[in-house]
């Protein structure tokens, strides 16, 4: 039987009367509002700096005033307010996260760091809870599959977290606040620009985060104990770059951000806790080799280390280092409006552990890639292609999309993408349980939308439909007799489908700025019939903020259906509803209070089973600073 969703999908007038009925909603509001940043410009989505009104993909920016307002807290936290966004989260900030967008896994997706990926070659997920908020400029989301841009694990979407930058005359923006749980957080960053033919920007950041936290597991969990599980962040990072020439300039970024965090393994009394390092780091240099070529060669790097200690002994430490290293030749061709762009990537993984030895340490994937972006009048048009020579095989993916515009503030869009994921070192060579026969997952996407944005309000539906194949899951007992782990081995048996409706709408109503998302999703395990774990079927957001001279006040609403904790559906964990409060004002020239109410209702709920989520809380800071 299809699902309401595919009902609805299957008749494109539904959307549109749907995308339609809203923008009437709100087409009668006269006062003038900024919703829908229609000066924005976003560099995930293509690779290259574009209006968001000439972008086809479904994208949302994180704006460094919202980053602001989130108070202390991670960006997980900031995150699950999003569009398409779900979290789990194994205690507090500093717990182990997973981010789930448009129901892909957390390993399905990529994020960068100032285009930089980051991620651990083990697991294939980011680690979300020791990237620091506090370093963080701005965030682009965007939606869907982009592996004909990013390579492997863009099946969901990608998020791209851009670090503070270095422009205009030399500032300095500092904060430090405090609030429950004794989380005390202090930041500083000192950026700016020389002027004249070789200027010179710099923007270095500085931010430390500690807090007491309360148990991360509850009674129940074979793992409980009743100790509070704090953590202790601590973050610097910096942009520079230098004009050689008119059309050349050079660069150098990099981000260093330490976490070291509690969790429960039982009654013992010994200090179980785990070490986590991010180190990112990249030189650049910028070309503009003709008046329409634009070229960039770039080479990164990416460290993630973590060590677990749960005794005193050797027995109790275990250490897991990855290493990336990345070498990217860019070139983008404009051809009157349009741009061609050609890319070259070379990607080298390096993974050392104690304990036991890795079949093969080290791979490398090496990318070509070509995209081309047109507008012709009304018809906007985007399509793409690359091939990624892998240790698991070439693996070929590519995107088209299309866009219209009926109006200047009514779009319609469609498109379809190929994507993959790699398998992970622990799927291939991990002592009984990878495979080295494993093949990577493989998507197939195609959506279409609508959007609204007249300069006052803001409005979008999509429906997508991502079809998986080749989905790697854990089989117990291990098949062809392997002497495999209690839990299984990982083997490619299983196909999903991500199926789903996203909703926003944003306005200003009455001096008040509103701001919506609702999504209706079947993120479904085709072999099992089961949904997949953790994933709510409905989930949304609404915001509303007023000002009144220096004063600023919001509320937000988060709201999630049930979520099943474990693949076999057979462990509920209930829907919740979260209200949080918070105010802002400048009380003098460069200096504004913050102050921030997180659930005020105390309400219990559950990410993960038996793990604990935080009930109501505060925080307060002050921050001086001048752009």
């Amino acid at each position: 039987m299809s699902s309401p969703i595919s009902r609805l999908a299957s008749r494109p007038a539904a959307l549109t009367s749907l995308a339609l009925s809203m923008a009437a909603a709100f087409s009668h509001t006269s006062a003038l509002a900024d919703v829908a940043a229609a000066d924005t410009v976003v560099v995930t989505a293509t690779r290259t700096p574009q209006p968001l009104a000439d972008v086809i993909s479904d994208t949302v920016t994180i704006k460094a005033e919202q980053i602001a307002e989130a108070g202390a807290g991670s960006v997980v936290d900031l995150l699950k307010r999003q569009r398409g966004i779900e979290v789990t989260r194994n205690g507090g900030a500093g717990s182990s996260s997973n981010v789930y967008i448009r129901g892909a896994n957390s390993n399905q997706s990529v994020v960068l760091v100032d285009g930089v990926r980051i991620g651990s070659s083990t697991t294939g997920a980011a680690n979300w809870s020791a990237i620091p908020l506090t370093a963080i400029d701005h965030i682009e989301i965007v939606y869907g599959p982009l592996s004909s841009l990013y390579g492997a694990d863009a099946i969901g979407g990608v998020i791209q977290i851009f670090t503070k930058q270095g422009k205009g005359a030399p500032a300095v923006t500092a904060f430090t606040g405090y609030g429950s749980d004794k989380t005390r957080e202090a930041d500083v960053t000192v950026s700016g620009a020389t002027g004249g033919e070789h200027s010179f920007g710099y923007a270095v950041s500085a931010g430390k985060e500690k807090s007491d936290g309360f148990s991360t597991a509850r009674p129940g969990l074979s793992s409980y104990n009743p100790d509070d599980d704090g953590y202790d962040k601590e973050n610097v990072s910096g942009q520079f770059s230098l004009q050689l020439a008119k059309g050349y300039e050079a660069g150098a970024l990099f981000m260093h951000s330490k976490l070291d965090s509690q969790y429960d393994n039982g009654l013992s009394a010994y200090d179980v806790r785990s070490k986590n390092t991010i180190d990112t780091a990249s030189v650049y240099a910028k070309a503009k080799l003709l008046p329409v070529w634009d070229s960039l060669l770039q080479y990164s790097q990416t460290k993630d280390k973590g060590e677990n200690y749960t005794n005193a002994s050797a027995s109790g430490y275990a250490r897991v280092n990855t290493k990336q290293s990345f070498i990217t030749w860019q070139n983008d061709v404009r051809i009157g409006a349009d741009v061609l762009q050609l890319l070259y990537e070379h990607r080298k993984e390096e993974v050392q552990t104690n304990g036991f030895d890795l079949r093969d340490p080290e791979r490398t994937t090496n990318s070509y890639a070509a995209s081309y972006n047109a507008r012709r009048g009304a018809n906007l048009l985007s399509a793409s292609v690359r091939r990624d020579n892998t240790v698991y095989g070439s693996q070929n993916t590519g995107s088209l999309g299309y866009g219209y515009n009926f109006t200047q503030a009514l779009r319609a869009t469609a498109s379809y993408g190929s994507s993959f994921r790699a398998p992970t070192y622990n799927e291939l060579y991990f002592p009984g349980y990878g495979n080295p026969a494993n093949k990577p997952e493989k998507g197939r996407n195609a959506e279409i939308g609508l959007r609204y944005d007249d300069g006052v309000n803001a409005l979008s539906a999509s429906y997508y439909r991502n079809r998986l194949t080749d989905m790697l899951v854990n089989i117990k007992p291990c098949p062809f007799g392997r002497n495999g782990y209690p839990n299984g081995c990982a083997y490619n048996v299983n196909r999903a489908m991500l199926e789903g409706i996203t909703l926003s709408a944003a306005t200003r109503l009455a001096g008040i700025n509103l701001a919506a998302n609702l999504d209706l999703q079947d993120p479904k395990d085709e072999t099992t019939g089961k949904r997949l774990m953790r994933r709510a079927k409905k989930h949304g957001n609404l915001t509303a903020d007023y000002g009144i001279g220096a004063l600023k006040a919001g509320a937000e609403l988060e709201v999630s259906g049930d979520r099943y904790d474990e693949a076999a559906n057979s462990n509920r964990l209930g829907g919740y509803g979260l209200v949080n409060l918070y105010a802002t004002y400048a009380f003098a020239r460069d200096w504004s209070a913050l102050v921030r109410w997180n659930n005020i209702g105390d309400k219990r709920y559950d990410l993960a089973r038996n793990y604990a989520t935080p009930g109501s809380n505060v925080f307060a800071g002050i921050r001086y600073g001048y752009k």
